[in-house]
């Protein structure tokens, strides 16, 4: 869009970056956002003790309790804003706020806890939100084929399923292009009037 001083003003899309507990959801926006991200990450206490599952992210000091947020412009006509969600299922109640207006979302999975994504895919197919799996590659991890993957999960084939390092700016960049492609062919599928398959 141009304003009346020729300035271009870009698009704002709204993404959300879900996943369980200590999946990669705040160094994923934290290596890909051009601002300072805001965080709400607070230190794992005993309360948590029995409520969270720690297995297989033992060394996990910190938890997001509330949402990580953070800037991308991809180019100047758009600006992404990142939205990442809690993981815990107790702060599930905080979704629906953060999912409302996200025009796609990436799920991360951790190999090691790759049931912990289930909310998450459940969530957003269920609402019609068109989002990407990314395998989030953590040292160690048991590696698997992506087919594999998708099968476990029980996702459709339309639904890209991909490999990322949330270390590694490139990779997120990677990520969110091809959450990009996908919302972009949906939306122009609904345009044209293409039913597409649930």
């Amino acid at each position: 869009m141009s304003g009346r001083s020729g300035r271009i003003v870009p698009l704002a899309v709204k993404v959300v970056v879900s996943g369980g507990l200590g999946v990669g959801k705040t160094t994923f926006i934290g290596a890909i956002s051009e601002i300072e991200p805001l965080d709400t990450e607070a230190a794992i206490t005993q309360v948590s003790v029995g409520v969270d599952s720690l297995e297989g992210v033992e060394s996990k000091t910190t938890t997001t309790v509330a949402l990580d947020f953070g800037r991308i412009t991809l180019d100047p006509t758009i600006t992404l804003y990142l939205f990442g969600t809690p993981g815990q299922g107790r702060f599930s109640f905080m979704w629906e706020e953060l999912a409302e207006g996200a025009l796609g979302t990436v799920v991360l999975a951790d190999t090691r806890r790759i049931e912990d994504c289930f909310p998450a895919v459940d969530y957003f197919e269920a609402r019609g939100v068109p989002f990407v799996l990314a395998v989030n590659l953590f040292d160690g991890a048991e590696r698997f084929g992506l087919d594999e993957v998708r099968e476990v999960l029980g996702l459709r084939e339309d639904v890209p399923v991909l490999e990322c390092d949330a270390r590694e700016r490139s990779s997120v960049r990677d990520v969110l292009g091809v959450l990009m492609d996908r919302v972009l062919g949906v939306r122009g599928a609904s345009r044209r009037g293409v039913v597409m398959v649930p």
